[in-house]
C-alpha cells in the first residue's frame, strides 16, 4: 500500500541559491548527516522536486549496475524457489562439486 504524506513548508532562497531544509524533514529523510545528497528534478510542468539519494562509494558501484542487479534478482528467486543446497562443511561442498563433473 502506498501512503502519500503531504507536508508543505516554505523556505527562503538565500544568497547564492542556498536553501535550508527544516530539521524535522532532514531527520525524517536521513539528510541530517554530512555528505547527504538530494537529487533535484525539474519537471516540464515547472515543478521542482527534491529526492533524497544515497551516495554509492565508487568501489561499490559494480554492485548497483543493472546486470549485477539482474543476477541478484535471479539468485533471490532461486533461494525463494528452494533451488539451493546447504552444506555442513567446505569439504562437503567440494565433494558435491566433484560429483557433478
Amino acid at each position: 500500500m502506498l501512503r502519500c504524506m503531504s507536508n508543505r513548508v516554505y523556505v527562503t532562497v538565500q544568497k547564492r541559491g542556498v536553501i535550508s531544509l527544516p530539521p524535522d524533514v532532514r531527520r525524517r529523510h536521513h539528510l541530517d548527516e554530512p555528505g547527504a545528497q538530494v537529487e533535484i528534478a525539474e519537471r516540464t510542468d515547472g515543478v521542482i522536486e527534491l529526492r533524497p539519494q544515497v551516495a554509492i562509494p565508487a568501489d561499490q558501484r559494480w554492485f548497483w549496475n543493472e546486470r549485477w542487479q539482474a543476477m541478484e534478482r535471479e539468485a533471490d528467486a532461486d533461494v525463494e524457489a528452494g533451488r539451493v543446497a546447504r552444506f555442513d562443511s567446505a569439504e562437503d561442498l567440494i565433494a558435491e562439486l566433484d560429483d557433478g563433473e
